[in-house]
């Protein structure tokens, strides 16, 4: 099994990928215990003072002027995470309670919360066992941090709580520790909120919408192709000296995959040739380097975004390097939550222009000599009519999906908390918005290669033609009378979720971007 070594200077986007969605095995490395020891030693000594040090001894939040005894900070620290651990709603995916483990795994590591190693060990002990907290859906406002998720996970560390085992079963996090031999922990000053404190959730689900949508983006370029090619369109918009005058290196690129995608293709270039013949295309069909590569442009930006929060230790308080634990602002969402937002609406955008080629293809007025909706027989037939309704509910959805969380604010804990990030919000509606696009170009797939089949006495691209050849090798059957259209939809899906669309097309055009 892979391992992934946590040290004290962040981590990466593979890492996280692999200990989410990999179950990659954990180990602390030998400068992160030695970073973590030091920096409890300086919280030990703070402790042991008289005057209150904010999270070492003092309440939290709009109770942080009351000085916490000695006596009383054990119950302080079990406390902040039982009373935190107050989320609601439908329970997170496994993978990103995993995520956002990992992530506060990865600050703690960093020697600059003062949580002892003991508690990190436990930490990478409780992932490596395959147990997740049962983390609910409402709870974080995205500052201080994701809050309520972490204190759920946080909770199942104390032995407290719910969590899912490795079998999938759900049972008392207590339970699931002893049989996988975890002695709980019992939380010492400053040790509870510095589980808690972090943007862990929302970057975490950053990086796994990443991870998606560049994927998905390459599957667009070649729906997009793959219409065009259909639609009789021209390539020729697709010379890259066309994009080397306006060089926003996305455009570029989704240029140049739609012109390996529609390489020896016969059916291009026709569209001068009709009885009504066009000028130009359609924007849906000209323009779709120019909107599918702002939105790779944007997917970079968050990827800058999302590697620099990876190489930060966000805490508060934190512990510097001369021995000072200061308070400070960094666990606030603001950086990763305009981003995710970013992404929902590029995303919106490419999922409408790839419904609008889509309708084209089902238009006989506007499909240069398909039939109606793509029917064997129309009017018997209703073919893809019904299907391009569902691609058309899913944009909308989108479309309200984009609309910023990050502009909104709601003040909390007395107003200390007075102007809050909305992060993991902005996080959970770009996860609904990441499977509404797979099914929005899987929709488009499904019928570019039925319309690009219907066009007989032309040859299509051999990389439309592996395409389609590995399209109906998965199920999804070609021109026809009509049938029961959602499992052909669901397994056209599929087949784009799992990359299986990229690898038909790369061993013919080559990599793609």
């Amino acid at each position: 099994m892979h391992t992934v070594v946590v040290g004290t200077s962040g981590t990466t986007v593979e890492d996280v990928i692999a200990v989410a969605r990999g179950n990659a095995r954990i180990e602390l490395s030998d400068s992160a215990v030695a970073a973590l020891t030091a920096a409890r030693e300086i919280v030990d000594a703070l402790a042991a003072k008289p005057e209150p040090v904010y999270g070492v001894s003092t309440g939290f939040g709009a109770l942080a002027t009351r000085h916490i005894g000695h006596d009383l900070r054990a119950q302080l620290q079990r406390n902040i995470v039982r009373s935190h651990a107050a989320g609601m709603g439908p329970r997170v995916e496994r993978e990103v309670v995993r995520a956002l483990m990992f992530l506060r795994l990865k600050t703690v590591a960093s020697g600059h919360t003062g949580v002892r190693p003991e508690v990190a060990q436990t930490m990478a002990d409780v992932l490596n066992a395959g147990i997740t907290p049962v983390v609910h859906e409402y709870g974080s406002l995205g500052c201080s941090g994701d809050l309520a998720p972490l204190s759920h996970c946080a909770l199942a560390l104390m032995g407290e709580g719910d969590a899912e085992g490795p079998d999938g079963t759900v049972r008392p996090a207590g339970e699931l520790l002893a049989a996988h031999g975890i002695a709980p922990v019992e939380l010492r000053e400053k040790e509870g909120l510095a589980l808690l404190n972090g943007t862990d959730g929302m970057l975490g689900m950053l990086i796994m919408a990443l991870a998606d949508l560049q994927s998905l983006y390459t599957c667009a370029d070649i729906t997009a192709a793959l219409s065009l090619e259909a639609l009789l369109g021209t390539e020729k918009v697709l010379a890259p000296e066309l994009h080397a005058i306006r060089p926003h290196p996305g455009q570029a690129a989704s240029a140049a995959n739609m012109s390996a995608v529609l390489k020896g293709s016969e059916l291009t270039g026709h569209f001068q040739e009709e009885e009504a013949p066009r000028v130009q295309d359609a924007y849906s069909v000209r323009c779709a380097p120019q909107v599918a590569g702002a939105g790779r442009d944007t997917l970079a930006h968050a990827l800058l975004v999302a590697e620099r929060e990876l190489a930060s230790a966000v805490d508060n308080p934190v512990v510097l390097p001369d021995g000072r634990v200061e308070s400070n602002g960094n666990f606030h969402g603001a950086p990763v939550a305009y981003v995710l937002d970013f992404l929902a609406i590029a995303a919106a955008d490419l999922g409408s222009i790839a419904e609008r080629r889509t309708d084209r293809l089902l238009d006989k007025n506007r499909s240069h000599g398909l039939p109606p909706f793509l029917a064997d027989d129309a009017g018997v037939d209703s073919g893809l009519m019904i299907a391009q309704y569902t691609q058309a509910a899913l944009v909308s959805e989108m479309k309200r999906l984009a609309v910023p969380a990050s502009a909104d604010s709601i003040p909390s804990s007395a107003m200390q908390e007075d102007h809050v990030s909305m992060g993991w919000s902005a996080a959970r509606k770009l996860r609904t918005t990441v499977g509404n696009l797979t099914r929005i170009i899987a929709v488009e797939l499904y019928a570019a290669t039925r319309a690009i089949e219907l066009r007989r006495g032309l040859t299509p691209a051999p990389a439309s033609q592996a395409a389609i050849t590995a399209l109906r090798a998965a199920g999804v059957e070609g021109p026809g009378p009509d049938r029961f259209l959602a499992p052909d939809l669901a397994a056209a899906e599929a087949f784009v979720r799992d990359g299986r669309l990229i690898a038909a097309v790369e061993p013919v055009t080559g990599p793609l971007a």
